[in-house]
């Protein structure tokens, strides 16, 4: 399935427009990922636990997505947005990603 963040796709044409699709991954991090992401911040470098956890979300919320496009008999996703946050809370840090587009149905334009 196509999943794209534009709103048309060159060489195809849009057959039907499907509903808006979204969806949302809130992640939590663990005590000592937490810990050794607030020392890299303090220290500098980049935070492995804290990618991977993103990465992971954003998979899960373009999976579900796509699901959703299906159902409604679509073959693609487009103009999607994908918008990245992080809920913090007494002791401990929620990673949330969301992601929504619009279901369509594209073909081939055939000269």
């Amino acid at each position: 399935m196509l999943l794209t963040t534009t709103f048309y796709v060159e060489g195809y044409r849009i057959r039907k427009y499907g509903p808006l699709v979204a969806a949302e991954a809130v992640m939590g991090t663990n005590l000592f990922k937490d810990y050794f992401a607030k020392v890299r911040d303090i220290v500098g470098g980049r935070s492995g636990a804290f990618q991977q956890a993103m990465s992971e979300a954003r998979e899960n919320v373009l999976m579900e997505i796509q699901e959703q496009a299906l159902e409604m008999g679509c073959n693609a996703v487009i103009g999607i947005d994908i918008d990245y946050g992080e809920v913090s809370g007494k002791d401990k840090n929620m990673l949330m990603v969301a992601a929504q587009g619009t279901a369509v149905y594209i073909e081939p334009i055939e000269d």
